[in-house]
């Protein structure tokens, strides 16, 4: 009964840490939008400013060259659902192939997929600039989507989806009844794949959706930026969150945390509708395998 008291006491503690450690950030990301420059620095950190200053700071937000921060959304958008949808369309076909298909270099295949996943993205980054480079797509859309779409993490959870779920037997079955390799795929495997294809959309789309450091080499142009990039370009630009503002631009701390807010929503949101199929994902192996 002690045991059972002291670690249900544990455990609880535990998640009031985590709750604390990640909450607490979010929360006082949330009231800085509330609040003035001077109110930020005098008031107490988790203080409530007013709503009417929300609108103030999403104004002048708006306004900060003509708006560039709905050109840099749409960007993001369009880098990461071009990027997720390409992964998908590659990594699909190809975790199910490794799964359930014997030929020569298969154990190769599967050893470079998970060497790949463990190196740096970083240090990739210059052997892609001069790919890039060489076929003139630096500084173009491309630059950005056809890198992020390079995804071996997806292909190995479906790897794993494939082999642990779907039992052999069921593509025999299915190959006697005289269905293609490509009808089984598609008519027997996807069906069944709906939860882990849901997790690789999902890790796809956050992992191209924060990406900084790609866009940020391949891209020159502020009007292509995505809006990762595109915040530190605010903040670089009206010296925002450096002390004195010199540049006359009305964006100081309260205008970057709401950027800073309206850069991780989609992320948020897509969790919420999305979660029931991870979690899905997640234990579909554990329960089959």
């Amino acid at each position: 009964m002690i045991a059972r008291l002291s670690g249900r006491l544990g455990r609880n503690i535990l998640l009031l840490s985590a709750l604390l450690f990640f909450g607490v950030p979010v929360l006082w990301l949330f009231l800085a939008t509330t609040k003035t420059s001077d109110q930020l620095r005098n008031d107490a950190p988790m203080s409530f400013g007013s709503f009417e200053q929300i609108g103030i700071a999403w104004s002048h937000l708006i306004g900060y060259n003509d708006g560039i921060i709905a050109t840099w959304t749409l960007n993001s958008i369009l880098y990461t659902l071009g990027s997720m949808v390409i992964a998908l369309l590659a990594c699909v076909p190809a975790g199910y192939g490794l799964a359930k298909f014997r030929f020569r270099g298969r154990g190769v295949v599967l050893f470079l997929t998970l060497v790949t996943m463990v190196v740096p993205s970083a240090a990739l980054i210059l052997p892609l600039y001069l790919q890039m480079s060489a076929v003139g797509l630096t500084n173009t859309p491309w630059s950005v989507i056809l890198p992020l779409a390079f995804y071996p993490f997806g292909v190995y959870l479906v790897y794993l989806f494939a082999a642990t779920t779907i039992p052999d037997s069921v593509i025999e079955a299915a190959r006697l009844d005289g269905l293609s390799e490509w009808g089984i795929m598609m008519r027997i495997f996807l069906p069944l794949a709906v939860p882990v294809i849901v997790m690789v959309a999902f890790f796809a789309f956050v992992n191209a959706w924060n990406a900084f450091f790609l866009p940020y080499i391949m891209l020159t142009d502020s009007d292509l930026a995505n809006l990762q990039t595109g915040l530190q370009l605010l903040m670089r630009n009206t010296n925002a969150l450096g002390g004195a503002n010199f540049t006359g631009i009305p964006i100081r701390e309260p205008e970057i945390a709401l950027a800073a807010i309206v850069s991780v929503s989609p992320i948020l949101l897509i969790f919420l509708f999305a979660q029931r199929h991870l979690v899905a994902g997640q234990t579909a192996g554990a329960e089959k395998g």
